[in-house]
């Protein structure tokens, strides 16, 4: 991998990855370089872990967004960036080859397309490619769809909203099954959470036991200088010291 593994390794918990699913399409590589930037005491950068990328078909969900080129692209401007490749598409087989060549560094992929036989496999083959493996989970599919596999991945991704759209509300009730995944997870797995999440959402995600979150319109919706202030709220810190 070209970027530290801060699945397994994390620098610190919990890591804050914004969406660039909100960032500005026109000014994607200026966007994303501030926000994985350290603040410092001139207002620096935004202080972000890692970027996440969603990746919609238009099939599994209603929307078309980005590909391997922008993944690639991404690379090749941010060598060290972690890149977190979240596919909403119905065959996510098929995309996990280019996004490895494209310098992805996890995939994550849905148990809503993938029979519990063929998990094992799928997470089998991304480390193959030298990548790391999510599962996800959306709003409506009950948590004892993935207990079977839990421990497969090294990534838990449970939605707060139906995948799609950034922009959409957080939707309370994924709490609880944040909650159960917790309990089933070993200290090397990470559990994230993706939608709606904003600093009104930030410390219910936390004590629910998400060391992941995932965060759109929150952070690229607002004037590039207040999003060090939005990734910090959402990582619990201090805004005072």
């Amino acid at each position: 991998m070209t970027a530290p593994d801060l699945l397994t390794h994390p620098p610190r918990l919990p890591l804050i990855a914004p969406s660039i699913l909100s960032a500005d399409f026109a000014r994607m590589g200026e966007d994303c370089a501030h926000i994985l930037a350290p603040t410092d005491a001139h207002g620096g950068g935004g202080g972000a872990d890692l970027l996440h990328l969603d990746v919609m078909d238009g099939h599994f969900v209603p929307n078309l967004t980005m590909g391997p080129d922008l993944c690639r692209c991404l690379r090749a401007a941010l060598p060290t960036a972690y890149l977190d490749v979240h596919l909403m598409v119905t065959d996510p087989d098929k995309y996990f080859e280019p996004f490895s060549k494209a310098g992805a560094n996890c995939v994550t992929f849905h148990i809503e397309v993938t029979p519990l036989q063929r998990v094992n496999d799928l997470v089998a083959r991304a480390h193959a490619l030298g990548m790391r493996a999510g599962l996800a989970i959306n709003p409506p599919t009950p948590i004892d769809a993935i207990l079977p596999v839990i421990n497969l991945p090294d990534l838990i991704l449970v939605m707060s909203v139906n995948p799609g759209f950034s922009g959409q509300a957080f939707i309370d009730e994924s709490l609880a099954k944040t909650r159960v995944a917790r309990s089933h997870l070993n200290p090397q797995q990470r559990l994230q959470m993706d939608g709606g999440i904003g600093p009104a959402q930030a410390e219910a995600v936390r004590a629910a036991g998400c060391d992941v979150l995932v965060a759109a319109s929150a952070i690229f919706k607002r004037p590039r200088e207040q999003r060090a202030d939005v990734v910090r709220i959402l990582r619990g810190e201090n805004l005072s010291r």
